[in-house]
């Protein structure tokens, strides 16, 4: 990992954690007695630190982990009529929005079970590693409420006859079903999670920061645009980059 001497930690809501060095953004997630659920205020600052990464680009990677026996079984529900649930509604999807096209590479460190946005939260990140204990699932539907934030982008991730049993149903799956049907990256033992996370943000920080970016921005656009509208657009990307590079060179 960096040498680089972190930052105090920035415990400015109760149940999150921010540590900063000058490469990496971690989020930790502590309030394991309420299994780590990810209140308004919460969102709050998380999603003004992704916006302010956005706009600075200050760091290189974003870590999301958490202390306790579980990783996030979901988010508060707080809302009681309809203007406050709209804007929670509103300020989770703007905070995945922002989680997925961040110029930050994002790795999840998921040490124990995830359900709800915790599951989702883990997906969205570009790289999810789960430890081999830990549970994953979308029990919503068994308090009748279908996942819609899920379901907007579930089926980008695996194919749709695998992904709505998922929401359907809410049984909860293995890390290794996940792995198989597209949904992380790594499955871990629990010992090793750390370590492996550690060895994985390493390898992103060797790689050049401005390359890093264009990379994952046009992964990202990507997925969004026709084939002849990608073949058009790697054409300035490869010209920009390949400028970039023979600067360097120089």
């Amino acid at each position: 990992m960096s040498s680089q001497k972190p930052n105090l930690p920035d415990s400015r809501v109760p149940g999150l954690v921010i540590d900063r060095t000058e490469d990496v953004l971690t989020f930790t997630l502590d309030q394991a007695d309420r299994g780590n659920q990810v209140s308004g205020r919460m969102f709050d600052v998380m999603l003004d630190e992704l916006q302010r990464e956005a706009s600075q680009a200050a760091a290189r990677v974003l870590r999301i982990r958490a202390r306790g026996k579980v990783f996030c079984t979901g988010r508060e529900r707080a809302g009681r009529d309809t203007e406050s649930v709209r804007a929670e509604a509103a300020r989770i999807i703007e905070f995945k929005c922002s989680l997925r096209t961040s110029p930050l590479i994002s790795v999840a460190e998921v040490q124990g079970d995830a359900f709800g946005f915790g599951f989702g939260l883990a997906i969205l990140c570009d790289f999810a590693l789960v430890a081999e204990p830990a549970r994953l699932g979308f029990p919503e539907m068994r308090s009748g409420l279908p996942p819609a934030a899920i379901m907007a982008y579930l089926g980008e991730y695996t194919l749709p006859r695998l992904a709505f049993p998922l929401v359907l149903l809410g049984d909860p799956i293995a890390p290794e079903r996940a792995l198989q049907i597209g949904l992380i990256s790594q499955v871990c033992p629990l010992d090793r999670l750390s370590s492996e996370a550690d060895a994985l943000i390493e390898r992103i920080l060797q790689l050049d920061p401005s390359a890093v970016r264009r990379c994952k921005e046009f992964f990202v656009a990507a997925q969004q645009k026709s084939f002849e509208q990608n073949c058009e657009a790697a054409v300035e990307s490869l010209t920009a980059g390949s400028i970039a590079l023979l600067a360097r060179e120089k």
